[in-house]
């Protein structure tokens, strides 16, 4: 997959917080794809791993890594405003997913399952 700088980088009110989102995205045997629709849709794209990518705009950046039953797990930090447009997002690729929100103290706050 190309990688892409061309989207947002991450608002800086995001930029310190931990990680308060995490996934799965189901179905999928390769983040590659999940990371050229994330590019598609306007964000920035680079390599993490051997398999793995990082994604981001301004109120979201995501790590996408496949897993060997053929999903892959997304975390990372998002605005808890926006996770219903992350949600939209998913949904606009196609994907089968669950997302969880989680505050400072990793209690869960919201999760959305499709």
């Amino acid at each position: 997959m190309d990688l892409s700088d061309g989207g947002q980088n991450l608002a800086p009110q995001w930029a310190d917080l931990a990680n308060n989102v995490s996934g799965v995205a189901q179905a999928c045997q390769d983040a590659s794809p999940v990371a050229a629709a994330f590019v598609r849709a306007g964000w920035s794209s680079r390599s993490s791993s051997w398999h793995g990518y990082e994604v981001e705009t301004s109120w979201a950046r995501l790590e996408l890594d496949p897993t060997a039953e053929r999903e892959v797990l997304l975390n990372g930090v998002i605005d808890p405003h926006r996770l219903d447009d992350l949600a939209t997002l998913l949904s606009r690729f196609g994907l089968r997913f669950t997302l969880e929100l989680c505050d400072d103290d990793n209690a869960l706050l919201r999760e959305i399952r499709t």
